[in-house]
């Protein structure tokens, strides 16, 4: 990896270097993603445990180990995520009719309206900051975010 950043110099990337182009993402992402999650309150809903709740809002009620899965994280840790989504009433074991050896994780109406509210927040942090760029800028990130989510699903 090149130690001299051309983009934090004000040089041109070459568009070629794929290297350069991760470390940049890397950066830039952790940064959002960091001040994104200093302004929720501490006991707030975890990253992870958010992006389950996510999940099953989005998709439906689903078993553990399928989270575990798709979040990409060991059974044992989805186990402890949902103990305390579940505690805090945001989502609902219940027996697999298919298998009762199984649960189905389920998101509750609180779960949802915690979600809605987090991402408000969220939404007009950033929504107050693009305020600030260009329509042309606007454009190039919104062009941007298909191949961000993309990216994201093949990490």
């Amino acid at each position: 990896m090149k130690t001299d950043i051309a983009s934090d110099a004000g040089g041109t990337r070459d568009p070629s270097d794929a290297s350069l182009l991760a470390y940049e993402l890397r950066l830039a992402v952790g940064r959002m993603t960091r001040r994104l999650r200093q302004a929720h309150a501490v006991g707030d809903v975890s990253l992870s445990g958010v992006s389950v709740l996510a999940r099953l809002a989005a998709d439906g009620p689903d078993s553990p180990t399928s989270l575990a899965e798709m979040e990409r994280v060991r059974p044992q840790a989805m186990a402890a995520t949902l103990a305390q989504l579940e505690q805090r009433g945001l989502v609902r074991r219940t027996p697999d009719a298919a298998d009762g050896r199984r649960s189905i994780a389920a998101v509750t109406e609180e779960g949802r309206a915690m979600l809605a509210e987090r991402r408000s927040e969220s939404v007009q942090r950033l929504a107050h900051v693009l305020d600030t760029f260009s329509a042309e800028e606007r454009a190039t990130l919104g062009a941007a975010v298909p191949l961000l989510g993309r990216l994201a699903e093949h990490l």
